[in-house]
């Protein structure tokens, strides 16, 4: 954790998520309490069906808990808002507009009430810059790469000026060399905007490499925090320096081992 940052900056309280199912009550989260610091950056990992995604979603506000409270800058999370802005796995950018055309529409919905066309395009232009994409905007999603579109979708978030920075998987569907490329890419604009991120991820590494600290969820039904891994490895981070750092293979084998020997049954089940 960063020091002089306040540890509160996203409570999550008690949270309980159930859903109803034609087999009757699933209880997919159960006793979730979680504090995140602000400027911290938070991965989230476990098995698949431990409840990654629907902690996320809970803390962007897209659903309600069934009991319990999430709350960002002492504020209860009563739905979406524009200080918390989410990237999924799918870039979902609208295949009929150029790149620019897409982060725009982020834009104006935030701020063109206060701001005049000029402002709002300069806005998008710097929120491309920064993923390196300024000369990509006018360029349609289906003619750039995986890789780029998930850029588009970031400079996407970006561009509200979100306090919060919500990502699920972002790169779990783009190959290893350039999945290892955009997670360099991401250190580089965390360190730069100071923003706060929520990552959902199966990566072992990744989690490592980004994180200031790893939430590690038991397998559900029922899923809860296993465990809380604090990363204390300096920034800037490089991952050729860290990978023979025996501080980052410690962490990544005390991930590694919650995650296939203590909860390790999902895997031989499977």
């Amino acid at each position: 954790m960063h020091p002089m940052l306040s540890s509160k900056f996203i409570e999550i309280q008690d949270v309980e998520q159930r859903f109803h199912t034609p087999r009757g009550c699933f209880t997919a989260l159960q006793g979730v309490n979680l504090s995140i610091a602000k400027g911290e950056f938070v991965s989230l990992i476990g098995h698949s069906g431990c409840g990654k995604s629907t902690l996320l979603n809970l803390i962007a506000g897209l659903t309600a808990p069934t009991s319990g409270a999430l709350l960002c800058a002492n504020k209860e999370i009563k739905g979406p808002g524009p200080e918390r802005a989410v990237v999924f796995q799918n870039h979902s950018l609208l295949p009929w507009l150029s790149c620019f055309a897409n982060v725009y529409l982020a834009v104006e919905r935030v701020f063109g009430a206060r701001e005049n066309r000029q402002q709002l395009r300069e806005r998008t232009e710097a929120a491309l810059t920064l993923v390196g994409l300024a000369h990509a905007g006018q360029k349609r999603p289906g003619e750039i790469s995986g890789g780029m579109k998930q850029r588009v979708g970031i400079a996407r978030a970006l561009s509200m000026q979100p306090q919060v920075l919500l990502m699920d998987e972002p790169f779990g569907a783009l190959d290893a060399l350039t999945r290892a490329k955009l997670q360099d890419e991401l250190l580089d604009i965390v360190a730069r905007t100071g923003s706060t991120v929520v990552m959902v991820t199966h990566d072992v590494d990744e989690a490592v490499l980004l994180s200031d600290k790893i939430v590690m969820l038991t397998n559900g039904p029922a899923a809860t925090i296993g465990e809380l891994l604090p990363v204390q490895l300096p920034r800037p981070r490089s991952r050729v320096a860290l990978a023979e750092d025996l501080r980052y293979l410690n962490y990544r084998k005390a991930v590694i081992d919650f995650l296939y020997t203590r909860q390790g049954h999902v895997e031989k089940a499977a």
